[in-house]
């Protein structure tokens, strides 16, 4: 489907794996400019090679989010590559290990709120002056159903928390920003699964404990086939979720079909969460 987003310009932050890889490759085949702003310099320019015969342009920027003048400093890159930025999407962000609450340490909680709500904050002020002094512009916050869902922030309390937060500022800026005709949606996330073991970084939650807790990918599709996965089992849509799931939603985000669209807060996981 063609949404009239060639020849835009889109940053994803976390684009080197996971959600992020499926994002980044719906965009490019739109024909997109996309940079893509992650700390994994090598797996970030594997999804941009990756990208090489698809219409839009792939560039990466190295880039930790939690330090604003990285993301400065990634913002102006970008508009040197492309010109200013159309669309970004936060969607860098996870889990340093689950656990109760009250075993968690306060590094960790740091680590998680540094990443999930700094990190957003951080992109969020590097492109809003020029989306308004341009009066246009669209911002997809990639959140999750942890926020949603009480039993999905099952020992990841504090990340649920903070992708709350996430959540409840984009609500605030679609308001104050709707003026300027700037747009703020977020989704969330169910249980997303990467099509193949390598297509995530080392700083992954996968790559942490995710595979050894779960299964490789071939064997999560294989037991949510078979009605053996406790967290897809529940849901009216029993299989997992994979990246493109996201990154179609994100695509009709960015897009001027979404352009009355603004402050909504939607679920890609299957009917797990339902408003």
């Amino acid at each position: 489907m063609d949404l009239g987003l060639e020849g835009r310009t889109v940053i994803v932050t976390g684009g080197s794996g996971g959600i992020g890889r499926g994002i980044v490759y719906g965009f490019a085949d739109e024909g997109c400019n996309v940079v893509i702003a992650g700390r994994d310099a090598a797996k970030s320019q594997e999804v941009a090679d990756a990208c090489a015969e698809r219409p839009g342009r792939v560039e990466v920027v190295q880039t930790d989010v939690t330090e604003m003048p990285q993301v400065e400093a990634l913002v102006k890159r970008t508009r040197e590559l492309f010109g200013p930025v159309d669309v970004l999407v936060n969607n860098s962000g996870g889990v340093f290990y689950p656990r109760p609450f009250v075993e968690k340490p306060r590094e960790e909680w740091e680590w998680e709120l540094n990443l999930n709500i700094w990190g957003v904050v951080n992109c969020t002020r590097a492109v809003a002056d020029d989306m308004i002094a341009r009066e246009g512009g669209a911002i997809v916050n990639i959140t999750s159903n942890s926020a949603l869902v009480p039993a999905a922030a099952d020992q990841v309390a504090h990340y649920g928390g903070t992708k709350g937060y996430v959540g409840s500022l984009s609500k605030a800026l679609a308001y104050e920003w709707g003026k300027h005709n700037i747009r703020v949606n977020c989704i969330a996330p169910g249980w997303i699964v990467p099509h193949e073991k390598d297509h995530v970084g080392e700083g992954s939650f996968w790559k942490k404990y995710g595979y050894d807790f779960f299964g490789t990918p071939e064997e999560m599709v294989e037991k949510a086939q078979k009605g053996e996965m406790f967290n897809i089992d529940s849901q009216p849509i029993r299989r997992v979720g994979r990246p493109e799931d996201i990154a179609d939603l994100a695509l009709f985000f960015a897009s001027d079909r979404a352009g009355y669209i603004t402050g909504q807060h939607v679920s890609v996981g299957g009917g797990a969460y339902m408003p």
